[in-house]
């Protein structure tokens, strides 16, 4: 039913969970007791190719009705959902009970159905929709009202003169706070950086805002917090500095700074098909936001990119890729110093993909991937973490410190996991598959270790998940 032709698992049906109570919520709903009428498209027409469908017994008197489209054919962007119950979130626990029972196999929800009824209305929008977008993209169409250059010109001008502003009045903070000693803003409290952070909103620079409310956090961390501190006001002394002086620096750079202060890039690097594989994605959450990662690599170009998509609190981001899922589509890269952020651009389905099975990136090993790392921070001071794919690492404990690390079959080199990494149900399954013995894995590499997020043991392995 998908653009593969193959059904999800269900660690990639539970990646599309918005929390863990829908995940377990869903699973329960995973079983055939609760459905009828259920059916797939998938072999029944292209106009109709994604569509799951299912009535699933609910409380009241009438089931509730759940349609997914899972992009494969009414729009191509991504996993939607629809369903009668009253729930908020996307997807509902009946829509992933629903992909959960189509995971078993065609036995519970039969291929090469007709939608029904009353699920025919919504995905008929659906393609409507996807029509219109391709429609309004098309160059050259008539009615179109193009962008004034001027306008644009001054608008970015009036822009960079409220940053420039705010990035003067952060220097000063920052100076204010050292001059006066760390000691100072345990004492102050959250309070002074958050009045910060908003005066980085006003002066529309968000990057500059999220590194100052991360200041009022830091002295709250627990031991050490003022290096720390320290470390956190020298980047963000830095960032200041690269965008008052960015007309000195090399252009990549530039973008960098640019990016990196908050200002989207509306230039993209000419964009490249390929059928890329799903090698992770994963939530963060800071209260306000929903931060959803998704890091591809493509069979063909051999290049590693990263997609991101936000959710308002309480809702899923948009873009679901499960993990291991392959696509034919393009993607076009953002300027910047090494940069690997891009943007999934038009996904095509004429054709049922075969599953990548074969195709994962080349591991190295533990000194070659922290050398790339550091390759990557010289030119994006700012990187939070770098893309790394391990060969024949074993986990296994530090014998000194008694913390978890990724060790060379030869143990002659080992990367630490992240605390965070150390502490996630996602380690156990790494030692699990591992057994003692040598996998690959893709991962983090970042300023507090490595954090694992898929791994195999053998090609042409399954991704396996450790989200």
């Amino acid at each position: 039913m998908n653009q593969q032709g193959v059904r999800w698992t269900a660690d990639q049906v539970l990646a599309l969970a918005p929390d863990a109570s829908s995940r377990k919520a869903g699973s329960k709903l995973g079983a055939p007791g609760p459905w009828s009428g259920t059916g797939s498209s998938a072999g029944a027409g292209d106009s109709d190719e994604g569509a799951v469908w299912g009535l699933c017994k609910g409380s009241g008197s009438k089931p509730y009705q759940t349609i997914v489209d899972t992009g494969g054919g009414a729009a191509g962007a991504g996993p939607a959902y629809k369903c009668s119950c009253p729930s908020r979130k996307f997807p509902c626990k009946h829509a992933l009970g629903l992909l959960l029972l189509w995971a078993g196999g065609e036995e519970q929800v039969p291929d090469g159905q007709s939608p029904p009824e009353w699920a025919e209305p919504w995905l008929a929008g659906r393609r409507k929709k996807a029509e219109t977008r391709q429609t309004a993209a098309a160059p050259g169409e008539v009615g179109a009202t193009p962008a004034d250059p001027e306008a644009a010109r001054r608008r970015a001008e009036r822009r960079a003169q409220r940053i420039t502003a705010g990035a003067s009045e952060l220097e000063q903070r920052l100076a204010d706070l050292l001059r006066g000693g760390l000691a100072q803003a345990e004492q102050s409290g959250y309070r002074l950086w958050e009045e910060t952070a908003a005066r980085m909103v006003d002066a529309q620079a968000p990057g500059l805002a999220a590194r100052a409310r991360e200041l009022g956090a830091i002295p709250a961390s627990g031991p050490g917090w003022p290096v720390r501190l320290l470390e956190a006001c020298a980047l963000l002394h830095l960032l200041d500095q690269g965008w008052l002086h960015r007309d000195a620096l090399p252009d990549d750079l530039a973008a960098t700074v640019r990016s990196r202060v908050g200002l989207t890039a509306q230039d993209r690097e000419p964009p490249i098909r390929d059928r890329w594989l799903v090698l992770s994605q994963y939530d963060t959450a800071d209260g306000h936001l929903t931060t959803r990662r998704a890091w591809l690599y493509g069979a063909q170009s051999e290049r590693t990119v990263l997609l991101l998509s936000y959710g308002a609190a309480g809702r899923a981001p948009s873009l679901a890729l499960p993990t291991g899922r392959a696509l034919d589509a393009e993607v076009a890269a953002y300027p910047g110093a090494g940069t690997l952020r891009a943007e999934l651009g038009e996904q095509f389905a004429a054709e049922p993909l075969a599953a990548l099975s074969g195709t994962r990136p080349q591991g190295v090993d533990v000194t070659t991937g922290l050398a790339a790392y550091g390759t990557a921070l010289a030119a994006d001071p700012w990187l939070e973490s770098w893309p790394v794919t391990l060969a024949d690492v074993i986990p296994t404990r530090d014998p000194d410190s008694g913390g978890w690390q990724l060790a060379d079959a030869e143990g002659k080199s080992a990367l630490p996991l992240t605390d965070h990494a150390a502490k996630s149900p996602g380690l156990w399954r790494l030692v699990a598959v591992s057994g003692g013995s040598p996998v690959t894995v893709f991962g983090e590499c970042g300023p507090t270790g490595f954090r694992p997020l898929t791994t195999w043991a053998d090609e042409p392995g399954e991704v396996i998940s450790l989200c």
